[in-house]
């Protein structure tokens, strides 16, 4: 029986080199295409994980512009150039009081 299928499969391959017709099919073309999808998901995944990562730091931040402490007011500011000679009495009078009108509108809006 091993004699008549050895027999049969040399006659049919006779003429043709191993694998020609047997494996060179969609099969490449497959593996290919689920290795390109895969890394696509691998990717959408990671970028998933850093929105949703980002989101929940956004969250535990306050919101709104942290407001800097650490450096001179704007008041103060306007004294140092005044006082160096950079603005006129006019601008200063002016500037001065633009800061405290706007001063007087931030204040009832801070609080609850």
């Amino acid at each position: 029986m091993v004699i008549v299928f050895t027999l049969m499969y040399e006659k049919e391959s006779e003429g043709r080199p191993m694998m020609w017709g047997y494996g060179f099919g969609w099969g490449w073309l497959m593996m290919a295409l689920s290795m390109v999808l895969w890394i696509a998901l691998l990717v959408v995944l990671a970028w998933a994980l850093i929105r949703w990562l980002d989101g929940r730091t956004n969250m535990l931040s306050p919101q709104g512009p942290v407001p800097l402490t650490n450096g001179p007011s704007a008041l103060e500011i306007l004294c140092q150039r005044y006082a160096r000679g950079e603005i006129d009495t006019a601008t200063f009078e002016q500037m001065r009081e633009h800061l405290a009108a706007s001063a007087d509108d931030e204040a009832p809006s801070r609080q609850p």
